[in-house]
């Protein structure tokens, strides 16, 4: 949403956010702040959604960052679980295995495997739920000039075809992929790597002869392993080939050339290329993720390799860690200083986040089918947090380390409501708010409209321990503490009072 006023007989267009990028992580942020009722402006350089299918899984994590924000279903009945990986030679199938391990759901987590669906249909999800929420996209409209000042940032778009005008905003967030011109024109060098001199061809093809029960894996073709995907919910399979020499040709005949010539099928199976890019694997990192009023998140941030289905997945993350502040800053009154714990809680978890899927990466060099480089704990996000972090307050002693402490993700528990309602604490959680928990102990007073509940042993008291939670909007411990004064000097610390 934008306002228009006039000023000195022209139109100033202003926003309080202005996102550049409606990639998932535009996409994401923009639906986060519709729902706190701040007013955003999403804009595309291109005249549509992505078409690919590139970023083809969701991490535990991240589906639990969805269900908060009303599209889990959507996107659980849009995918599948990971299909076995099935490894072909000389015509013959070789056997079948499992790339991620296959992970148990329980009280704490309820979704405990990554999910398959195209990238494209993510985004269709996403922007169909900021319709819902009363948002949308401006697309044809690039960023091609900005400049800040002390109290807001005006950007110049330019809409296909050459017509420009000044948008004026609080703040900008910088969306707009690894290339990102917002990031550039604040001056923020990325510093970043080669993961694999080898150049590799990304593709959604359509193919005849090819079971859809697995992954079919050709790892010792000549020129490369080859990789084809079935993407759920389609009848498109996505191709990941490796080269040896030389740049992929990603023309229709390029990509039936190199099936033919990697695999048992002819080049008139693939009946159709849908999409097709020239990928080169690199792993790199910016120097900041904030620029005075600008703020970088997803790919303008941190570039992965797509090891271990890292990129979207932290990039949606970035999203959901900032929403909820820009919205206390904006509606809620809290303190502009909120905003500086982006930079020092998403900065660290990128740059771990990197060394995991480059390592991953490097393990796979060979294009052999690794088996001991699966995905599993390491990649489900689950254990990222922000321990020791500017907004994590920990004042319970003698915690073991493995106890969950301030910085941690709140797990998710059954439990009985006052009324002996049966409730989950994911859907207590749900919504724009903080929560306050007492486990096992006796509730404090909190302010009017904080979402409170007093729990007795069960699940969520072998999840938490006992004491006093304060579970931010986005799902993480902020507070932990014994002391029934603390949790309304922290929430008055995010401006609820």
């Amino acid at each position: 949403m934008i306002e228009n006023r006039a000023v000195d007989g022209q139109q100033d267009e202003t926003t309080d956010v202005l996102i550049v990028g409606a990639g998932p992580t535009g996409l994401t942020l923009a639906c986060d702040l519709a729902r706190h009722g701040v007013r955003a402006l999403l804009v595309e350089r291109d005249e549509a959604l992505f078409p690919g299918s590139r970023g083809k899984g969701l991490q535990p994590r991240t589906q639990e960052v969805f269900e908060d924000l009303g599209v889990l279903d959507r996107v659980h009945a849009a995918g599948s679980p990971y299909p076995r990986m099935m490894t072909w030679e000389d015509g013959e199938r070789h056997g079948e295995w499992d790339l991620v391990e296959r992970g148990t759901a329980g009280p704490a987590t309820p979704y405990p495997d990554v999910w398959m669906i195209p990238q494209w249909r993510t985004q269709e999800i996403l922007h169909a739920r900021l319709s819902e929420l009363g948002g949308r996209v401006a697309f044809g409209t690039a960023l091609t000039g900005l400049e800040q000042h002390p109290d807001r940032v005006e950007a110049r778009l330019t809409r296909v075809g050459g017509d420009t005008r000044t948008v004026t905003a609080r703040y900008l967030v910088a969306a707009d992929g690894g290339r990102s011109t917002a990031r550039r024109a604040v001056g923020v060098a990325m510093h970043g790597e080669e993961v694999d001199p080898r150049p590799a061809l990304v593709a959604d093809v359509r193919i005849e002869g090819l079971d859809r029960d697995n992954w079919h894996v050709w790892p010792k073709a000549a020129g490369g392993a080859l990789l084809l995907c079935p993407m759920p919910g389609t009848e498109d399979f996505q191709l990941f080939a490796q080269f040896e020499d030389g740049a992929p040709d990603t023309s229709p005949e390029g990509v039936r050339r190199t099936v033919a010539g990697r695999t048992h099928l002819a080049e008139s199976a693939v009946t159709e290329v849908r999409w097709a890019s020239d990928f080169r694997p690199r792993a790199a990192l910016a120097e900041r993720f904030r620029q005075g009023r600008v703020f970088l998140a997803g790919d303008a941030a941190h570039i992965h390799s797509p090891a271990g289905g890292q990129g979207l997945n932290t990039s949606v993350q970035d999203a959901y860690n900032l929403g909820w502040k820009l919205a206390g800053v904006l509606r809620a009154g809290a303190p502009e200083s909120l905003l500086d714990s982006y930079q020092e809680e998403r900065f660290p978890v990128a740059a771990s986040v990197l060394g995991i899927s480059t390592g991953l990466h490097r393990a796979e060099l060979g294009g052999a089918d690794d088996r001991t480089a699966r995905r599993g704990r390491d990649t489900d996000q689950l254990n990222v947090g922000y321990r020791g972090g500017p907004l994590s307050v920990e004042t319970r002693e003698g915690l073991a380390e493995d106890a969950l402490q301030a910085g941690d993700r709140a797990p998710d528990s059954p439990y009985a409501g006052p009324d002996g309602a049966p409730g989950r604490l994911f859907e207590l959680f749900r919504g724009t708010g903080p929560t306050v928990l007492a486990v096992d102990c006796e509730l404090p007073a909190v302010p009017a409209g904080v979402r409170a509940l007093r729990l007795t042993g069960g699940p969520a008291a072998a999840a938490y321990g006992r004491g006093l939670f304060v579970v931010r909007p986005d799902g993480y411990v902020g507070l932990a503490t014994h002391d029934p004064a603390r949790p309304a000097g922290y929430l008055a610390g995010l401006g609820v009072r």
